[in-house]
């Protein structure tokens, strides 16, 4: 069954693997994508990473945007850190302000901001989190989109600041009744079958909804789904989505281009 009037964004957290960089699996993704998230220095990428980021996605012309974490590379930004809303809003600005300042000397410009990892995570039910996360932000931008999770309170704390939002869902990855993702400590926790990815992102666009992990539905109203870099099989999972999206009449957009 087509859907011609249905549009979405399919963006991928990038310029994390220096490895998948040079041996040019980063940029076969890109072929499938409208938009990517770039590692800025926090919980993975350097100043080539970045600029080798940018450059490969406007060759593709995709949308491009900020994919600042927790500042912990031994951790891939993944682990809680206690710090202060002043220090997250600190670490977001400069992350951000660096991943501009080379995307400016690439001649290309940050169109959204995407949290990373467990800063994202905790960002979803923590409110004074996410509100350091858009006030940082804020303080480089706010003419940008703040990317969050579906369906959760950071969302309402971006748009309270100002910010355009888009809601974020997720092929790769498992839920849990409540909307959130399946926690990586489990097993199950990453969808790395191609097929059931893009089933997942079929139900996404054409039912708004996910099947959690324990068979639950959960309604996902989503402008943009995720596949991630660093998942075994990305381009091939990917690759499926796109496919899959375009054979039920789906329309890949970019987010920028969605909410403009």
């Amino acid at each position: 069954m087509k859907h011609a009037t249905l549009q979405i964004d399919l963006n991928c957290d990038m310029g994390e693997l220096p490895g998948a960089i040079a041996d040019g699996t980063q940029e076969s993704l890109m072929r499938s994508l409208t938009s990517v998230n770039v590692a800025c220095g926090g919980h993975a990428g350097d100043e080539h990473t970045m600029k080798a980021t940018i450059e490969q996605a406007l060759r593709w012309k995709l949308a491009i945007g900020a994919h600042p974490g927790y500042a912990d590379r031994a951790n891939f930004g993944r682990l809680e850190l206690k710090l202060s809303p002043e220090q997250v809003a600190d670490s977001m600005f400069e992350q951000v302000t660096t991943l501009s300042k080379i995307a400016e000397s690439c001649g290309a410009r940050l169109a959204h901001v995407k949290p990373h990892g467990e800063l994202y995570n905790q960002a979803a039910r923590n409110r004074q989190l996410a509100d350091a996360i858009a006030k940082g932000v804020a303080c480089w931008n706010k003419n940008v989109v703040l990317v969050g999770l579906a369906g959760s309170a950071m969302l309402d704390v971006f748009r309270e600041a100002g910010f355009t939002v888009a809601a974020e869902a997720f092929a790769d990855r498992r839920y849990e009744p409540d909307g959130t993702l399946r926690s990586r400590k489990f097993e199950d926790a990453l969808i790395r079958d191609p097929a059931q990815a893009a089933q997942q992102a079929l139900g996404i666009v054409e039912r708004g909804k996910v099947i959690a992990w324990d068979g639950t539905e959960v309604p996902v109203e989503a402008q943009t789904i995720c596949v991630h870099g660093d998942t075994p099989g990305s381009a091939e999972i990917a690759a499926e989505v796109a496919r899959s999206l375009h054979e039920a009449g789906v329309t890949l957009i970019s987010i920028s281009k969605k909410l403009n």
